[in-house]
């Protein structure tokens, strides 16, 4: 197999456009590889600097887990440490988390972040909502997002011995807007409530009203966290 490993967007168009496939630190195709065969050629991000980038509001697809800091808000960033085993997010890249894994931990913390993303095609660079990336997996360059003025992560075990832990993210942004967004087994939820007063049992009977008991009790500590209460 042969890795490109392109230095500019314009480069890593043209990998893509000639069949190269995208890896970032291969933790979730490796397996797969070796039972089915490895491709011809992969492509890695990780020496483009739109996608490596970190900090001002952006953080890039091909930035490794273990490398997120506190140039990203705490909310992200607690996403990020709660992955995997430090060895795996020394290889597991943002990209891959959010556009390929089936769990998506850091997914929740971007929805509350209200983020968008930069996707890379052959075609060229688009920003897309994270619903379609969500739904169809794509190259990521980066997400961007509007900081918050206060954000909470939590991911909890299922004590009835799940496999699949819950997690909870919520922030609160500069105009009082409150976002929630919750995985619970691989199903992930989200909504918002204004700055008019709108509360989290507003949500629970909308757009989070899937949400176990569970849950909605988790929600309730991370809601209160970020709003001081």
């Amino acid at each position: 197999m042969l890795l490109r490993l392109p230095t500019s967007v314009s480069e890593a168009r043209d990998c893509l456009a000639e069949g190269a496939i995208p890896v970032g630190g291969a933790t979730l195709v490796w397996a797969a590889w070796q039972r089915d065969g490895f491709p011809e050629q992969a492509v890695s991000l990780r020496k483009v600097p739109e996608a490596t980038a970190m900090g001002n509001g952006v953080l890039g697809g091909a930035v490794l887990l273990h490398q997120v800091d506190d140039r990203v808000p705490e909310v992200l960033r607690q996403a990020a440490k709660g992955v995997g085993t430090g060895a795996v997010r020394r290889a597991a890249t943002v990209g891959g988390n959010v556009a390929g894994s089936t769990l998506r931990d850091l997914l929740p913390a971007a929805l509350v972040l209200d983020a968008w993303a930069e996707v890379l095609t052959p075609d060229g660079v688009y920003e897309v909502d994270l619903a379609e990336v969500q739904a169809k997996s794509p190259v990521l360059l980066a997400l961007r997002w509007r900081e918050p003025v206060q954000g909470a992560y939590a991911k909890v075990a299922d004590p009835a011995g799940g496999e699949v832990p819950t997690v909870v993210a919520a922030a609160v942004d500069t105009e009082g807007v409150l976002r929630v967004a919750v995985r619970e087994g691989y199903a992930v939820s989200s909504g918002g409530v204004g700055a008019d007063g709108g509360g989290v049992e507003e949500l629970f009977a909308g757009a989070l009203s899937g949400v176990s008991e569970a849950g909605r009790s988790l929600v309730r500590h991370q809601v209160a966290k970020v709003r001081g209460e």
